[in-house]
């Protein structure tokens, strides 16, 4: 069991890996773990059971490997104390996508601020599932303001919040979690009954973690227009996580958001988010840099709690 001094330091050690090193340029665990949850879901996503199927092929990506890292950290606690913590980091550098947040979406706000549409259009396919062929803008930049406000939770903040519950093995667990979310959790014909465990146990493990990013974003931004737009917004969108963090740190950042996307050549209108001007290149920046703060806070906020710990069990 990591104490909280420990958990503070190895949490900061995590975030700067991240931060100078950035993802894995090859072998990167998660692409292999894809591949393998890939080959499950072929094997396991046919009949009539396809629930149970969904189930026990969640329990076979994800439990192993959670299970081999425990087992992991241990043995190398027992050889040098020093190895088991260095393996805690290891697991939440890698989980971790702080630095590989910015890398994709600033570029955007680049491309946009050059006028380089094109090169926005094509930059921001590669981060979200809308159809961005004939998308100006006011398009892009929402899309890229939205990706980085709920891909903060996801990418960030949620795998923070189980790292200091359950260590590395827990940074692990929310992360392969939303990831099979990210690859199952479609309400399609192939996805909608084997995807079902992926998308719930993602619900689970991101409730809270959902509500103190959305949190984080109303106190480091316009307090009161995000809380306004979590309290009437919320509620609408059909994720229970994405609703409280999106409208949040729309208000946060006074965009509106939400509304008119085109996904696979279909027109869909979505609930609002948040309230004030229409998004723009600059406001990736301003988005980026709310998601940043929030991190910065969270490091901080996670040592002052460690200290006092620290103080009151020595007091």
């Amino acid at each position: 069991m990591l104490s909280g001094l420990a958990l503070a330091l190895l949490m900061a050690a995590g975030v700067a890996l991240d931060w100078m090193l950035g993802e894995p340029r090859k072998w990167h665990p998660l692409v292999g773990f894809g591949r393998m949850a890939n080959a499950i879901e072929r094997r396991l996503n046919r009949g009539r059971a396809r629930r149970l199927a969904g189930v026990l092929a969640w329990m076979l990506a994800v439990l192993p490997l959670v299970g081999f890292s425990a087992w992991m950290i241990a043995l190398a606690s027992a050889w040098h104390p020093f190895a088991g913590l260095a393996i805690h980091t290891v697991l939440l550098y890698f989980c971790i996508g702080l630095r590989s947040l910015r890398d994709h979406m600033l570029p955007i706000a680049r491309a946009l601020r050059s006028g380089n549409v094109e090169q926005a259009r094509a930059l921001t396919s590669r981060i979200v599932t809308r159809d961005t062929r004939h998308s100006g803008e006011p398009e892009l930049a929402k899309a890229a303001v939205e990706s980085l406000l709920e891909n903060g939770n996801d990418a960030i903040f949620g795998t923070l919040f189980w790292f200091a519950v359950a260590g590395g093995p827990g940074a692990l667990l929310f992360r392969l979690a939303n990831t099979l979310d990210a690859m199952w959790g479609y309400r399609n014909a192939r996805f909608h009954a084997f995807g079902w465990m992926a998308a719930r146990s993602d619900d689970v493990l991101n409730w809270i973690p959902a509500r103190l990013t959305a949190l984080s974003y109303a106190l480091l931004g316009d307090t009161r227009s995000a809380m306004r737009c979590w309290r009437t917004q919320a509620a609408a969108w059909s994720s229970p996580n994405a609703g409280p963090v999106m409208s949040a740190g729309a208000g946060a950042l006074r965009l509106a958001l939400g509304g008119a996307a085109e996904y696979d050549g279909v027109h869909e209108q979505r609930p609002p988010l948040g309230a004030g001007s229409q998004a723009g290149a600059a406001d990736i920046d301003r988005a980026w840099a709310l998601v940043a703060r929030t991190c910065v806070g969270w490091l901080a906020v996670v040592s002052v709690c460690a200290i006092f710990i620290e103080r009151m069990a020595h007091a």
